[in-house]
Protein backbone atom coordinates (compact mmCIF):
# COMPACT_ATOMS: atom_id res chain seq x y z
CA UNK A 1 0.00 0.00 0.00
CA UNK A 2 1.42 3.37 -1.01
CA UNK A 3 1.33 6.50 1.10
CA UNK A 4 -1.19 8.02 -1.32
CA UNK A 5 -3.49 5.05 -0.80
CA UNK A 6 -3.09 5.28 2.96
CA UNK A 7 -4.10 8.94 3.03
CA UNK A 8 -7.00 8.42 0.62
CA UNK A 9 -8.30 5.64 2.87
CA UNK A 10 -8.01 8.05 5.82
CA UNK A 11 -10.11 10.66 4.03
CA UNK A 12 -12.71 8.12 2.91
CA UNK A 13 -13.06 6.86 6.48
CA UNK A 14 -12.99 10.35 8.04
CA UNK A 15 -14.34 12.73 5.35
CA UNK A 16 -13.98 15.77 7.63
CA UNK A 17 -10.21 15.32 7.57
CA UNK A 18 -9.97 15.92 3.83
CA UNK A 19 -9.94 19.66 4.53
CA UNK A 20 -6.70 19.08 6.47
CA UNK A 21 -5.15 17.24 3.54
CA UNK A 22 -2.65 19.94 2.61
CA UNK A 23 -1.31 20.15 6.16
CA UNK A 24 -1.24 16.37 6.60
CA UNK A 25 0.76 16.06 3.38
CA UNK A 26 3.18 18.73 4.63
CA UNK A 27 3.52 16.91 7.95
CA UNK A 28 4.30 13.71 6.08
CA UNK A 29 6.97 15.49 4.06
CA UNK A 30 8.73 16.77 7.17
CA UNK A 31 8.60 13.38 8.88
CA UNK A 32 9.69 11.50 5.74
CA UNK A 33 12.75 13.73 5.46
CA UNK A 34 13.64 13.06 9.09
CA UNK A 35 13.14 9.31 8.74
CA UNK A 36 15.18 9.05 5.54
CA UNK A 37 18.05 11.00 7.08
CA UNK A 38 17.95 9.06 10.38
CA UNK A 39 17.20 12.29 12.20
CA UNK A 40 15.30 12.24 15.49
CA UNK A 41 11.55 12.63 15.85
CA UNK A 42 10.53 13.91 19.30
CA UNK A 43 6.95 13.86 20.59
CA UNK A 44 5.39 15.71 23.53
CA UNK A 45 1.95 16.36 25.00
CA UNK A 46 -0.10 16.16 28.20
CA UNK A 47 -2.78 13.80 29.50
CA UNK A 48 -4.41 11.93 26.62
CA UNK A 49 -1.92 13.56 24.28
CA UNK A 50 0.90 12.12 26.40
CA UNK A 51 -0.57 8.67 25.83
CA UNK A 52 -0.63 9.43 22.10
CA UNK A 53 3.09 10.30 22.29
CA UNK A 54 3.79 6.80 23.60
CA UNK A 55 1.58 5.32 20.89
CA UNK A 56 3.33 7.19 18.08
CA UNK A 57 6.74 6.15 19.35
CA UNK A 58 5.67 2.52 19.49
CA UNK A 59 4.44 2.58 15.90
CA UNK A 60 7.63 4.17 14.58
CA UNK A 61 10.28 2.29 16.53
CA UNK A 62 9.21 -1.21 15.42
CA UNK A 63 7.04 -2.93 12.85
CA UNK A 64 3.54 -1.46 12.58
CA UNK A 65 1.78 -2.93 9.53
CA UNK A 66 4.97 -4.42 8.10
CA UNK A 67 7.60 -6.79 9.54
CA UNK A 68 10.63 -4.58 8.74
CA UNK A 69 13.38 -7.26 8.72
CA UNK A 70 16.92 -5.91 8.80
CA UNK A 71 18.59 -5.82 5.37
CA UNK A 72 21.69 -7.99 4.83
CA UNK A 73 24.10 -5.06 5.27
CA UNK A 74 22.69 -4.33 8.73
CA UNK A 75 22.61 -7.98 9.74
CA UNK A 76 26.28 -8.19 8.76
CA UNK A 77 27.09 -5.76 11.59
CA UNK A 78 26.36 -8.60 14.00
CA UNK A 79 29.05 -10.84 12.48
CA UNK A 80 31.41 -11.91 15.22
CA UNK A 81 28.90 -11.16 17.99
CA UNK A 82 28.00 -14.21 20.02
CA UNK A 83 24.40 -15.06 19.16
CA UNK A 84 24.41 -12.09 16.79
CA UNK A 85 22.68 -13.85 13.91
CA UNK A 86 19.70 -14.78 16.11
CA UNK A 87 19.48 -11.22 17.43
CA UNK A 88 19.67 -9.69 13.95
CA UNK A 89 16.96 -12.05 12.69
CA UNK A 90 14.51 -10.71 15.28
CA UNK A 91 15.38 -7.02 15.26
CA UNK A 92 13.28 -4.72 13.09
CA UNK A 93 14.00 -1.54 11.20
CA UNK A 94 13.25 1.55 13.29
CA UNK A 95 12.27 5.13 12.57
CA UNK A 96 14.12 7.08 15.24
CA UNK A 97 11.58 8.52 17.68
CA UNK A 98 11.50 9.38 21.38
CA UNK A 99 8.51 10.21 23.56
CA UNK A 100 9.54 13.09 25.81
CA UNK A 101 6.76 12.23 28.25
CA UNK A 102 8.56 8.98 29.22
CA UNK A 103 11.68 10.55 30.69
CA UNK A 104 10.51 10.46 34.30
CA UNK A 105 13.89 11.18 35.89
CA UNK A 106 14.52 14.29 33.81
CA UNK A 107 10.93 15.50 34.08
CA UNK A 108 10.66 15.11 37.85
CA UNK A 109 14.07 16.62 38.54
CA UNK A 110 13.63 19.59 36.24
CA UNK A 111 10.07 20.26 37.42
CA UNK A 112 11.19 20.18 41.06
CA UNK A 113 14.49 22.03 40.70
CA UNK A 114 13.86 24.52 37.90
CA UNK A 115 10.47 25.00 36.18
CA UNK A 116 7.70 22.48 35.34
CA UNK A 117 6.72 24.56 32.31
CA UNK A 118 10.08 23.74 30.73
CA UNK A 119 10.28 19.96 31.24
CA UNK A 120 9.87 19.26 27.51
CA UNK A 121 11.89 22.29 26.42
CA UNK A 122 14.90 21.03 28.39
CA UNK A 123 14.75 17.69 26.61
CA UNK A 124 14.36 19.27 23.19
CA UNK A 125 17.43 21.38 23.87
CA UNK A 126 19.35 18.25 24.84
CA UNK A 127 18.18 16.02 22.00
CA UNK A 128 17.88 18.33 18.98
CA UNK A 129 21.11 18.10 17.02
CA UNK A 130 20.16 18.44 13.34
CA UNK A 131 18.01 20.73 11.21
CA UNK A 132 16.28 17.54 10.07
CA UNK A 133 15.13 16.67 13.61
CA UNK A 134 11.41 17.14 14.20
CA UNK A 135 9.33 17.96 17.26
CA UNK A 136 5.71 16.78 17.12
CA UNK A 137 3.62 18.79 19.58
CA UNK A 138 0.22 17.38 20.53
CA UNK A 139 -2.23 19.75 22.23
CA UNK A 140 -5.99 19.80 21.82
CA UNK A 141 -6.05 23.54 22.57
CA UNK A 142 -2.73 24.32 20.92
CA UNK A 143 -1.87 26.46 23.94
CA UNK A 144 -0.40 24.06 26.52
CA UNK A 145 2.43 26.05 28.06
CA UNK A 146 4.98 23.27 28.37
CA UNK A 147 4.31 22.08 24.81
CA UNK A 148 4.50 25.62 23.40
CA UNK A 149 7.80 26.15 25.24
CA UNK A 150 9.11 22.94 23.68
CA UNK A 151 8.17 24.18 20.21
CA UNK A 152 9.87 27.52 20.88
CA UNK A 153 13.00 25.66 21.97
CA UNK A 154 12.93 23.44 18.89
CA UNK A 155 12.84 26.59 16.78
CA UNK A 156 15.80 28.01 18.69
CA UNK A 157 17.68 24.74 18.20
CA UNK A 158 17.03 24.80 14.45
CA UNK A 159 14.74 21.74 14.38
CA UNK A 160 11.49 21.43 12.43
CA UNK A 161 8.19 21.82 14.26
CA UNK A 162 4.90 20.04 13.66
CA UNK A 163 1.72 20.37 15.74
CA UNK A 164 -1.60 18.53 15.84
CA UNK A 165 -4.32 20.59 17.53
CA UNK A 166 -8.01 21.42 17.44
CA UNK A 167 -9.34 23.71 14.74
CA UNK A 168 -8.96 27.04 16.56
CA UNK A 169 -5.95 29.24 15.92
CA UNK A 170 -3.48 28.85 18.77
CA UNK A 171 0.02 29.58 20.00
CA UNK A 172 1.24 26.41 18.28
CA UNK A 173 -0.44 27.20 14.97
CA UNK A 174 1.25 30.59 14.93
CA UNK A 175 4.61 29.09 15.85
CA UNK A 176 5.05 25.76 14.11
CA UNK A 177 6.22 25.02 10.57
CA UNK A 178 3.13 22.87 10.03
CA UNK A 179 -0.03 22.64 12.15
CA UNK A 180 -2.74 20.10 11.44
CA UNK A 181 -5.83 21.81 12.85
CA UNK A 182 -8.35 19.02 13.25
CA UNK A 183 -12.04 19.86 12.68
CA UNK A 184 -13.11 19.61 16.32
CA UNK A 185 -13.23 21.80 19.42
CA UNK A 186 -13.70 19.66 22.54
CA UNK A 187 -10.64 17.77 23.83
CA UNK A 188 -12.15 14.30 23.43
CA UNK A 189 -13.27 15.03 19.86
CA UNK A 190 -9.83 16.36 18.92
CA UNK A 191 -8.17 13.30 20.45
CA UNK A 192 -10.50 10.95 18.59
CA UNK A 193 -9.34 12.48 15.29
CA UNK A 194 -5.70 12.70 16.34
CA UNK A 195 -5.29 8.91 16.42
CA UNK A 196 -6.30 8.17 12.80
CA UNK A 197 -4.12 11.04 11.59
CA UNK A 198 -0.98 9.81 13.30
CA UNK A 199 -1.75 6.21 12.41
CA UNK A 200 -1.89 7.25 8.76
CA UNK A 201 1.35 9.22 9.06
CA UNK A 202 3.12 6.29 10.74
CA UNK A 203 1.78 3.80 8.20
CA UNK A 204 2.79 6.04 5.30
CA UNK A 205 6.32 6.45 6.64
CA UNK A 206 6.64 2.71 7.13
CA UNK A 207 5.36 2.00 3.63
CA UNK A 208 7.85 4.48 2.17
CA UNK A 209 10.86 3.14 4.04
CA UNK A 210 10.18 -0.57 4.49
CA UNK A 211 7.82 -1.85 1.80
CA UNK A 212 9.38 -4.39 -0.55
Amino acid sequence: MTHDTIFETLYQTYPSLRNCGKEIAAAYGILKNAAEKRALIMVCGNGGSAADCEHITGELMKGFNLKRPLPPAEKAKFDGVEGGAAIADKLQGAIRCISLVSQVGVISAFANDIDPALVYAQQVWGYAASPDDVLISLSTSGNSENVVNAAKTAKAAGARTLAITGEADSALSLLCDVTVKLPAHTPFAVQELTLPVYHALCAALEAELFAD
